[in-house]
């Protein structure tokens, strides 16, 4: 999250007014992530009887980069998993039941503010209880019509890794190549078209969760998701939620709490473990090259924080160096 796009509070006022949600009480940017323009919104909405209630909290999104051809995807998948009782963000329709809006010329979308707060620390219970989710998650969305890929997928790292060799040393480059050919010629074999494959949220990081506690209350920011294999999914938290920071080396325990708890719901297919390994290095060259792009090719933001990309060529490294598979068999 960051901000790109100056909102005032008339701006967001009127906006609020306009979805019947209340009056404005408060406005504030949102710093951090990278992609689109974010505020905290709280209202006081009006109760049936015209006394003021308890103030509500709400996340309002200008997208800055998606279109109002792909956003639908994206907010009616929210609205589909929170009907199937998912703990996501519930976007706020207006007055035709259309989820998505226009402020200052951009796409904008209003959500409900999940309670909680991002655990940055997690332990193996706090893994379990995203692993749990995210298979609830896969399962729920088997049934959601709407198509659109991965944006972030093979095809766009193929796109974006010109842009960024030149800003890497040979050593970086030759690594980056050699992934990406390797991941290319992955993506034809049989057990890749053999994955099992959904709606997926692919961007599940520990700041992108809400616990109160040990107690899971949320998934949000989803406009990264896609239809995808469900086994990226789960890479992509085994990348985030069960590794050493510092080193970028799996942490066992996490790893094992996280994939117990998941195979309890969704058991693995075996294509899906024999990729798994396969598909770990790709979650981390995905997250290797767009933080490469953020960071040598920044965007201006009042608000804006860009990753340091050498935490995933360092998970990436792990991940090549580890012999073992953390799937189960």
């Amino acid at each position: 999250m960051a901000v790109f796009t100056e909102v005032s509070e008339d701006e967001a006022r009127k906006l609020m007014r306009q979805l019947r949600l209340g009056e404005l009480v408060s406005l504030r940017g949102i710093a951090g992530g990278i992609e689109n323009t974010n505020y905290f919104v709280t209202v006081q909405p009006d109760t049936a009887e015209g006394d003021l209630g308890a103030t509500v909290d709400y996340v309002l999104t200008l997208f800055e980069r998606l279109t109002a051809e792909q956003l639908p995807f994206y907010l009616y998948l929210m609205q589909h998993l929170a009907a199937r009782g998912i703990p996501v963000p519930d976007p706020a329709p207006d007055r035709s039941g259309d989820v998505l809006h226009a402020l200052l010329g951009k796409p904008a979308a209003v959500v409900n503010r999940l309670p909680g707060r991002s655990q940055l620390a997690p332990q193996a219970a706090h893994c379990a209880a995203v692993g749990d989710m995210l298979a609830r998650m896969h399962l729920a969305g088997a049934d959601f019509s709407r198509q659109q890929p991965n944006l972030r997928g093979l095809a766009w790292w193929n796109e974006v890794a010109p842009t960024v060799l030149p800003h890497l040393e040979a050593e970086q480059a030759q690594l980056l190549r050699a992934e990406l050919a390797y991941q290319n010629h992955i993506a034809a074999q049989s057990d890749s078209t053999a994955l099992p494959r959904g709606p997926v949220h692919a961007d599940l990081f520990r700041d992108n969760v809400m616990f109160e506690g040990e107690r899971l209350t949320g998934f949000f920011d989803f406009y990264f998701a896609g239809i995808d294999s469900f086994l990226f999914d789960i890479a992509v938290c085994l990348n985030d939620w069960c590794i050493d920071l510092e080193t970028g080396l799996q942490d066992s325990e996490r790893s094992q709490a996280f994939l117990a708890a998941y195979t309890a719901v969704r058991p693995l297919e075996p294509a899906e473990r024999r990729l798994s390994t396969a598909m770990l290095r790709a979650a981390a060259l995905r997250f290797w090259i767009s933080r490469l792009w953020d960071y040598h090719l920044p965007r201006d933001a009042a608000l804006l924080t860009p990753h340091d990309p050498g935490h995933f060529e360092r998970v990436l490294r792990g991940r090549l160096a580890e012999a073992r598979d953390p799937m189960p068999a």
